[in-house]
């Protein structure tokens, strides 16, 4: 596996910033190759990606989701082997500090020369710079999720079934 590491710091507080984070339906509009995504429900997202011509559709799961603090994913269907983290850190009342680790496993030689020549490194750069870009000069986000998934609560990779989203009192869904 091979692993992806970036930071940056954004003027908009940590509440904004995760609250447009958790909107991934609006990922396509600032992060390169992802053309949709669509939330199947609490822990899933469906992905179609194309990067340097290869379509890829994959499925998502959310294992750990803390408000305004982290969400960790892994691939649980497709050909794309990825887990990562994102985490949210407040640096004070009006800036937020990002940063992503990201695991993933390349495939075949297109991929491979891309990760031994640094590509993700810099797409992964590049879309956190659209995010900063996006949420700064819009001043707010457009919607939010406040709910909590604990790593308890996802089903395993083997089971192949998502666990019902019953909300739990410390949730809070709008946007």
């Amino acid at each position: 596996m091979s692993m992806v590491k970036e930071s940056i710091d954004i003027d908009v507080p940590v509440s904004s910033v995760y609250n447009q984070w958790t909107q991934f339906e609006e990922f396509p509009r600032f992060m390169e190759g992802v053309e949709e995504v669509r939330q199947i429900d609490e822990r899933h997202c469906h992905w179609k990606t194309r990067v340097a011509g290869a379509e890829r559709e994959f499925d998502t799961e959310i294992v750990d989701q803390m408000i305004d603090e982290r969400i960790s994913w892994r691939s649980v269907t497709g050909d794309v082997e990825q887990n990562g983290v994102v985490t949210f850190q407040r640096l004070d009342d009006a800036h937020t500090r990002v940063s992503l680790a990201m695991a993933f496993e390349p495939h075949g030689m297109a991929e491979k020369a891309g990760d031994v020549l640094g590509i993700l490194d810099r797409r992964v750069k590049g879309d956190l710079r659209r995010f900063k870009g996006f949420i700064e000069e819009r001043g707010a986000e457009t919607g939010g999720w406040r709910g909590r998934i604990r790593p308890a609560d996802t089903a395993g990779p083997s089971s192949g079934t998502a666990m019902p989203g019953a909300a739990r009192p410390d949730e809070q869904r709008y946007g």
